[in-house]
């Protein structure tokens, strides 16, 4: 069956009877769902993995997908055992923290894939975190796809409602799955960079305002997060141009152009976080200049003020020295003299510096 997608399409959930019920099973806190899907159709019931997978393979058709979130080494070891997945990326899948990659085994392909999340705040200037990432691991075999999630906010419920309302999306097999969960991925990805868009233009208006509210410091953290993005995203794009091109024989030729489709996707955003990364190291660059010069005009002020300064302190110190023989110091006039000298001094400085712009 053509591989059919209708991310806008809403259509009720149909099921279809299983010859056998599975037996209840009480769900583990790590396994998030586990369900079997034949002809793209959620069969009823609740199966343990190995129910599930024993169903399929009796049935000689459909799919499995078990979503797990953050298991540990000893919790994800049955579900490994059972699919026959590479200790390798079962390291990976428990451990977290990988880069965006593909890696092809002899039997299944393992992907990864970060999530990322807007904080919302009130201005980017005041703002201690304005990304959150986490990660989806996801593991694609013939009739299996297992999904391992690490963070809040990386949540595949409604992104598995909405699949199981197009039936024809899921009749193309796991590949549909993995499909799905990049094309949510990078549609978040798009939001959250359209967001970044609007905080970007604060921090220029802000940058170039005559009273300028933004540091350095602050500069520093957005270009840190910007860098946050740009770790989930650039990455990405060699894996998906992989699933695109074909590279294992899990991803049917139908499947292939929607990969393409969202690595375009990908690229846009690509392009926005780069463009993002350069207008920021700019703005940067800006506010460095700005606060270089409010100090070269600070330092002017205080090295005019000094030199204003000086000229009575120079000359008290000199009428201050203790010698009989001063000039005038015994005419009646003097001091008042001294002291037109010491003002007309100040204030032919004062003009000096103040035409220059010093003052």
């Amino acid at each position: 069956m053509a591989f059919i997608p209708s991310l806008g399409g809403r259509r009720g959930r149909n099921t279809v009877s299983a010859p056998q019920a599975p037996s209840p099973a009480r769900k583990s806190e790590y396994v998030v769902d586990c369900a079997v899907y034949v002809d793209g159709k959620r069969l009823p019931g609740r199966w343990t993995h190995t129910e599930a997978v024993t169903e399929v393979r009796s049935r000689g058709e459909g799919f499995v997908w078990i979503g797990l979130h953050e298991p540990d080494a000893e919790q994800i070891q049955g579900v490994a055992e059972t699919f026959g997945l590479h200790e390798l990326a079962v390291e990976d899948a428990v451990h977290a923290h990988q880069r965006p990659k593909l890696d092809r085994y002899e039997s299944n392909l393992f992907i990864v894939l970060k999530t990322v999340r807007y904080v919302e705040h009130e201005s980017p200037t005041t703002a201690n975190e304005i990304v959150e990432t986490g990660e989806i691991m996801a593991f694609l075999g013939k009739n299996y796809v297992v999904t391992v999630r690490h963070g809040a906010h990386s949540g595949l419920h409604d992104l598995r409602e909405e699949l199981e309302r197009s039936p024809e999306r899921l009749s193309a097999g796991p590949a549909a799955v993995l499909h799905g969960i990049a094309d949510w991925i990078v549609d978040s990805y798009l939001a959250v960079s359209e967001a970044f868009e609007n905080d970007i233009d604060l921090l220029e208006r802000a940058v170039f305002a005559p009273r300028n509210p933004v540091g350095a410091e602050q500069m520093y953290l957005v270009k840190r997060e910007i860098l946050e993005l740009r770790r989930a995203v650039m990455p990405l794009a060699n894996p998906l141009r992989r699933l695109a091109e074909g590279c294992s024989p899990l991803i049917p030729e139908e499947v292939r152009s929607y990969f393409r489709d969202v690595d375009d996707h990908l690229t846009t955003v690509s392009e926005r976080v780069t463009a993002f990364d350069e207008l920021l190291t700019t703005l940067l660059d800006a506010t460095l200049a700005k606060i270089t010069l409010q100090q070269n005009s600070d330092m002017r002020k205080i090295t005019s003020w000094a030199a204003i300064i000086a000229v009575p302190t120079m000359v008290v110190g000199v009428y201050g020295m203790n010698f009989e023989f001063m000039p005038e110091l015994k005419w009646r006039f003097g001091y008042p003299l001294v002291m037109v000298v010491i003002f007309t001094a100040c204030l032919v400085l004062y003009r000096i510096f103040r035409k220059n712009r010093w003052l």
